[in-house]
């Protein structure tokens, strides 16, 4: 699979494709079209998320030692945001797609 490709022209919602999976590791493609997650919304994942943002950008906040901070990541980007760090997208690209690749992993 290229990860470039079969992608959709409009996406109403992030496109979510697994590319490998064991059970202590996960790989996916994250695309997104100008989407956020939702207002107060926070992830806090079980497992460690790398990330490589590889075309668009997007904007994240971390919450780091009671603070928020803003990571802004543009295409080469890599992030570890560690198990339990609350995080979310502030924003991504609204004139072109976002495209990531997620390494989940304990």
């Amino acid at each position: 699979m290229n990860v470039f490709r079969d992608i959709p022209s409009t996406l109403t919602e992030e496109l979510f494709t697994v590319l490998a999976e064991s059970r202590s590791v996960k790989i996916e493609r994250i695309v997104s079209d100008g989407h956020a997650s939702p207002e107060g919304f926070w992830y806090d994942q079980e497992q460690h998320e790398w990330i490589l943002l590889l075309s668009g950008s997007a904007v994240l906040l971390v919450e780091k030692d009671h603070a928020v901070e803003r990571v802004e990541l543009a295409p080469g980007d890599p992030l570890l945001i560690p198990a339990h760090q609350r995080h979310r997208v502030e924003s991504t690209a609204p004139s072109e797609k976002t495209i990531w690749i997620a390494v989940f992993y304990s």
